[in-house]
């Protein structure tokens, strides 16, 4: 779920950091090998598992899912809790100090697809799953999500929870009062690529020409994030670094593409100058400060969470300027340190099951990354009321079919965090437009150590 989605910030120093810190082992016995389909005896007293996520808005969308377990399973209770909307700059560092420390991370714990890179190259902080059975659901999951989850000891340390794909998010009532057509079909119609989508934010502009009035798009991380996933597949499906791990981002055409694109929508005055999953960009969302947004499918779980009920039908979905791409996905894994890793498996596994993958959609938009839960008609046939009815189910389930991997390395989340306060700082004027690509060169080269 690259997802992210925040109350509060570190410093993007903070994430350098914690990830620079020198990795030591944390030891834990042996665990007895079972299978993770619930069908292994109950513990002989009942015991709580603990699982953090991140995420604004709906986040991982899983409080029916636990609310469904512990009714069912009285000796192993879950206890779920979201810890922050900011996942690169807020969970990751505190969650790479509970690692590190040996204490203090969940049962099971959230990782987005931005800190799998990361999490692989640690491997002596996680359970292999496959003494507890999951590796019997490799079937479940296109081959490039299921081989994410494999650690640099060729073990399987977590399990694909959701997937990106991507589509724009519109406000209907904002594009009426423009002049702008509100079809979602219609819609899509109107930007085959970004330079369309800029020349019809020139109509809403002018159609809103007051300071206070709407802004076109939200501001420049969410445009570019959406903008690199179409371009890194197009440029060897790389992004910051090679598949060797080198930095590669002043030589990728796919970043310079990415950046620039940004910088002429911000030029022509056409964002809010938000900065994503910060508490501004919340109440903008809320207040109808602009009117469109990139939305892979768990962003349609943020939207809906910060615009609240009163903005229910006032958004919709249509096609992504440029085609299908794919930003965010998720996984859960469990540390070596939880003293249950054999019922946390066991959660891990419904959770990641057909069944959590479901709830998971049905509640917050996440597009399951499992294929029979894509294949499902509670999947395949869903319609979102919040977003107009929009057929959500089959939106999503055609953007990811054709997807195709992109290798982010292993200090892929702290150089993303590095470049993107460039690009507010761009957008806001604190950063001049000559120097942007320099100070977001120097940033990510900094950032990347």
């Amino acid at each position: 779920m690259l997802n992210n989605k925040r109350h509060g910030k570190l410093a993007a120093v903070a994430v350098m950091a914690a990830t620079a810190l020198a990795i030591t082992s944390c030891s834990s016995s042996e665990p007895a090998k079972t299978a993770a389909d619930g069908g292994s005896a109950a513990p002989a007293e009942p015991v709580t598992i603990t699982v953090h996520t991140f995420g604004g808005g709906e986040n991982f969308g899983y409080d029916k899912a636990v609310e469904t377990w512990n009714a069912a399973h009285p000796n192993i209770q879950v206890k779920y809790q979201n810890l922050t909307d900011r996942f690169e700059d807020v969970y990751l560092p505190q969650l790479l100090q509970r690692l590190q420390a040996g204490s203090g991370a969940a049962d099971i714990i959230a990782l987005d697809e931005g800190a799998m890179g990361l999490m692989k190259a640690r491997p002596q902080f996680f359970t292999d799953l496959a003494e507890y059975g999951l590796d019997s659901r490799k079937a479940d999951f296109p081959a490039a999500k299921w081989d994410n989850g494999i650690n640099a000891d060729n073990k399987l340390f977590a399990v694909g929870t959701d997937i990106g794909g991507m589509t724009m998010c519109y406000r209907k009532d904002l594009f009426e009062k423009a002049g702008l057509p509100t079809d979602r079909e219609e819609v899509g119609k109107l930007w085959p690529d970004w330079n369309a989508f800029k020349a019809i934010g020139e109509k809403f502009k002018a159609a809103n020409p007051g300071k206070t009035d709407p802004k076109f798009i939200d501001g420049p991380n969410t445009l570019y994030n959406v903008i690199l996933s179409q371009e890194a597949p197009k440029n060897g499906n790389v992004a910051y670094f090679d598949k060797n791990n080198q930095l590669i981002i002043e030589t990728n055409p796919a970043i310079k593409t990415s950046f620039d694109t940004v910088k002429s929508f911000s030029e022509a005055g056409l964002t809010a100058k938000l900065a994503s999953f910060s508490p501004p960009w919340n109440a903008a969302i809320k207040k109808g400060a602009f009117a469109t947004m990139g939305c892979p499918a768990w962003m349609l779980g943020v939207v809906s969470g910060a615009a609240g009920e009163d903005n229910k039908g006032k958004w919709d979905v249509a096609a992504v300027p440029g085609g299908a791409g794919n930003w965010g996905g998720s996984y859960l894994a469990v540390p070596k340190q939880s003293k249950h890793p054999k019922e946390a498996a066991e959660v891990l596994n419904y959770l990641t099951g057909k069944e959590g993958h479901i709830m998971a959609f049905q509640e917050a938009a996440a597009f399951p990354s499992s294929i029979p839960a894509q294949q499902d008609p509670a999947v395949a046939d869903l319609k979102n009321p919040f977003f107009n009815d929009a057929p959500t189910g089959q939106i999503f389930g055609a953007s990811v079919k054709d997807l195709l991997p992109v290798f982010l390395g292993e200090k892929h989340a702290q150089v993303k965090t590095a470049v993107e306060k460039v690009l507010e700082g761009m957008d806001q004027g604190s950063v001049k437009y000559d120097q942007a690509w320099t100070k977001f060169l120097e940033a990510g080269v900094k950032a990347a150590g």
